[in-house]
């Protein structure tokens, strides 16, 4: 374990560091996600790979 990776892990332990990085982190997942199905939109494709791309995003938000 390098030093970041042992930095993380202490920073981890403090409740409110690790209620932020997950919050940032399923922010972050969501967005990505949102751009991924406006690609598929712009690019005309199938419903049922759109209904794809809603699937991931409300299982993320249902994780989040």
């Amino acid at each position: 374990m390098n030093s970041a990776e042992k930095y993380f892990e202490e920073q981890m332990q403090d409740t409110e560091f690790r209620k932020a990085f997950n919050e940032e982190k399923s922010r972050l997942d969501i967005v990505f996600l949102l751009d991924e199905l406006t690609e598929k939109i712009k690019m005309e494709k199938p419903t049922n790979e759109l209904l794809k791309g809603v699937r991931k995003i409300k299982r993320t938000l249902k994780t989040a």
